[in-house]
């Protein structure tokens, strides 16, 4: 109505015209600031939310962990909830055990690199899938699994962080990944490596105190399609939750 009366007056006069004016520009000028802070956190890395400095409770890894992050719905979101404590999440879709590239491995591409030294008590781990999947297709992967981890458990990129960690006193679990049992999926091939790299992480788990191993390869029931995204290899909401709620389990049993 203002401006309509404004446009309708035959002379303006200046000083309500300034007034005028300078509304308009605070209005589009806010406007403006909201659509790009909107854009802004868009563009924001999704996989790594701030980090939680009061946590002692810290989620290394892959998607496995990082999915459902966004809608706060992550095996590490749920883990929190359980525990009723926050737990930081550095996981990040796409990371490898081994990873050649030094900007972006240092960045949290490679698992090793997520881990900084920090003063926690536990530490969720999870990754090598990528390496297996990704990495070598599916075949001729031995010896990428013999770097990442030995046959005893005892040596490779894997042992050597979680001996890093150990270091510091904090405990640590190794989580391992869902299968998709009756059901089709591009990671079937993988099912042999995928049981043999987690043998080599349970004997791992056997050799070092305070180490553990979270084995979920059964925990879908065959030809159940619940359990997983709509690629079926990353876990849902529903199976995220069950396995964060697995996770504290162990905590609650060792701390």
């Amino acid at each position: 109505m203002f401006y309509d009366r404004l446009r309708r007056s035959p002379t303006v006069n200046p000083i309500l015209a300034f007034v005028a004016c300078l509304v308009l520009l605070i209005s589009v000028g806010l406007s403006a600031d909201a659509a790009g802070n909107e854009i802004a956190a868009r563009a924001a890395p999704q996989s790594q939310p701030a980090p939680l400095r009061s946590a002692r409770i810290l989620a290394l890894g892959d998607s496995m962990i990082a999915w459902h992050s966004v809608s706060q719905n992550s095996i590490a979101d749920t883990l929190s909830e359980s525990l009723g404590e926050p737990v930081e999440n550095r996981a990040i879709g796409g990371a490898r055990v081994i990873y050649g590239l030094p900007v972006t491995g240092a960045m949290g591409m490679k698992i090793s690199k997520q881990y900084r030294g920090d003063d926690v008590d536990w530490v969720v781990i999870n990754g090598g899938g990528n390496d297996l999947w990704l990495g070598c297709g599916c075949g001729a992967c031995d010896r990428k699994m013999a770097r990442m981890i030995s046959l005893g458990g005892k040596t490779g990129e894997i042992p050597k962080l979680v001996q890093s960690i150990r270091k510091t006193g904090a405990r640590i679990i190794y989580l391992g990944y869902l299968r998709s049992p009756g059901v089709d999926s591009v990671i079937d091939a993988c099912s042999a490596l995928g049981d043999e790299f987690e043998m080599r992480l349970s004997r791992m788990a056997t050799e070092f105190e305070g180490v553990y191993f979270l084995d979920v390869s059964d925990l879908v029931p065959s030809g159940d399609r619940s359990f997983h995204g709509v690629d079926m290899i990353h876990p849902s909401r529903k199976a995220s939750r069950i396995i964060g709620q697995k996770l504290a389990h162990i905590i609650q049993a060792y701390d």
